[in-house]
């Protein structure tokens, strides 16, 4: 009745009341496929090219990125392992099929195709952790146009969060030197992105994550033990040390800095003995309070007992405390966004394509500020005789030269240097290469960049503005 009045007073009728049925709305899941973790254009251009005739031309996409962000003197690759991983997942079923249908993305020619999607191309890179500059080609994906077109997004969307993060990590680990940098930024990010940058910061040098989910996908060192919480949960700093150290052991690391920090060094020797793995410090002055700290430790016969610092650190507050008495550090915020560049810039790129006669031919994009250089190119890098890269060599030229060049016996170049090939397969014909994925190609990926980082000019770990660490040059293998 329209009089009738509820228990709050607000009458049936008013445009408050809550209706007694809502229409149901389906929650958000998360899906085994991949398919539609990508831009409506893809669909759409592979749509009208199944329809020209011109869908199964043999093509080659190209990976690579026109300019290293400011300030930065390489780039890192990664997530390449979590791309061929994705391509198990990137199908078309019958729910991803039934959204195209109902808001007619394509047309059935195209659901038809999509249905019976699998990569059945070739994938070749640099390797995982690779050091890369601007245009050098970290990926090139070959195939049909409908089978590589299909990828763009997917690949670009890994390979720019992850080389951006691993981007960041190497530079904070250049500026740790030799000590221990650990990753613990999963709550400054998405969920999964959390995962992909710890995975990502490994790559880059990173020794462990706090991030669980990472140490079981990826086999990552996990770390992690009590937050200023756990102290303020007892009745005092004493209770929640002992207890601490009751569990997990003598070898904990206990956060000294909730109250006062003298006062909590003091209680941590109490509680963990002269053996006591660690103390933390997560908040003030790191560097002058590491020294401080240090001493107290020292003077309580506790010189065996390590310093890590956490704290909004990015590079240059490690690089900052490089004279501190500091034995590790733990990184969040900055290393999940990249330190401030959170993307590389990367593009995919059609730079060979079959003609009508089926000769492969190059392509290029000519607009301003955005032009390209087409043709499928050979990657390599040239040392001096001490094993330093003096550039990057990118070959072009006719594809099937381009396919068969290899480096001669002995090296070559006008400055007697030896050339490196960068390229390595990934996936033949659709066969995915297993070094490059899962825990095995974490530990490969973080492998390879500590070698590809060593090799370059010492000036490359400079925090300064600067120009890329080496140049890159265009040879012609006409």
């Amino acid at each position: 009745m329209t009089d009738e009045r509820r228990g709050n007073g607000v009458p049936a009728t008013s445009p408050l009341t809550v209706p007694q049925s809502l229409p149901a709305a389906p929650l958000p899941t998360l899906r085994p496929s991949l398919a539609l973790l990508t831009d409506r254009y893809e669909l759409t251009m592979l749509a009208a090219a199944l329809a020209d005739g011109t869908a199964h031309r043999h093509c080659v996409f190209e990976v690579f990125t026109r300019r290293l962000p400011a300030g930065r003197r390489y780039g890192v690759l990664a997530g390449t392992g979590r791309v061929l991983e994705a391509l198990a997942a990137f199908r078309f079923g019958d729910a991803e099929l039934g959204f195209l249908e109902r808001h007619r993305v394509v047309d059935d020619r195209t659901l038809d195709f999509l249905r019976g999607f699998r990569f059945t191309g070739t994938i070749t890179g640099y390797a995982e952790g690779e050091t890369f500059f601007p245009g050098s080609p970290v990926l090139q994906v070959e195939g049909t146009f409908a089978e590589a077109v299909l990828l763009e997004t997917l690949v670009l969307s890994i390979l720019n969060h992850d080389s951006a993060v691993a981007s960041a990590a190497s530079r904070m680990t250049s500026a740790a030197v030799d000590r221990p940098v650990m990753e613990m930024g999963s709550r400054r990010t998405h969920e999964q992105a959390a995962v992909a940058a710890a995975r990502a910061a490994v790559v880059g040098g990173f020794v462990g994550t706090s991030n669980l989910e990472a140490g079981y996908r990826y086999g990552l060192e996990t770390i992690g033990t009590a937050a200023h919480a756990f102290t303020m949960l007892h009745d005092d700093e004493a209770s929640a040390f002992a207890s601490q150290v009751a569990w997990h052991g003598v070898g904990t690391t206990l956060l000294v800095d909730t109250y006062d920090v003298r006062r909590g060094v003091e209680r941590a020797i109490e509680a963990g003995g002269t053996g006591l793995g660690a103390v933390r410090l997560d908040s003030g002055d790191l560097g002058a309070m590491a020294i401080e700290v240090r001493a107290q430790l020292d003077e309580l016969g506790a010189t065996g007992t390590k310093i890590v610092v956490t704290s909004d650190l990015d590079e240059h507050a490690i690089a900052g405390l490089a004279a501190a008495p500091v034995d590790s550090y733990g990184v969040g915020t900055s290393l999940v966004t990249g330190s401030g560049t959170p993307t590389c810039g990367m593009v995919y790129k059609l730079v060979a394509r079959s003609d009508a006669a089926g000769r492969m031919q190059p392509v290029a994009k000519a607009s301003a500020h955005k032009s390209d250089r087409g043709g499928r190119k050979a990657a390599a890098r040239r040392l001096d005789e001490d094993g330093r890269a003096l550039e990057e060599v990118l070959y072009t030229g006719p594809d099937e030269d381009v396919v068969a060049w290899e480096p001669r016996a002995g090296g070559s170049g006008d400055d007697g240097g030896r050339l490196r090939p960068l390229h390595v397969p990934l996936v033949t014909d659709g066969a995915t290469d297993s070094r490059w994925v899962g825990a095995y190609g974490v530990q490969n990926a973080a492998e390879r960049h500590a070698s590809s980082r060593g090799e370059l000019p010492r000036g490359a770990r400079r925090l300064s503005a600067g120009d890329p660490a080496i140049p890159t040059v265009v040879e012609s293998l006409d």
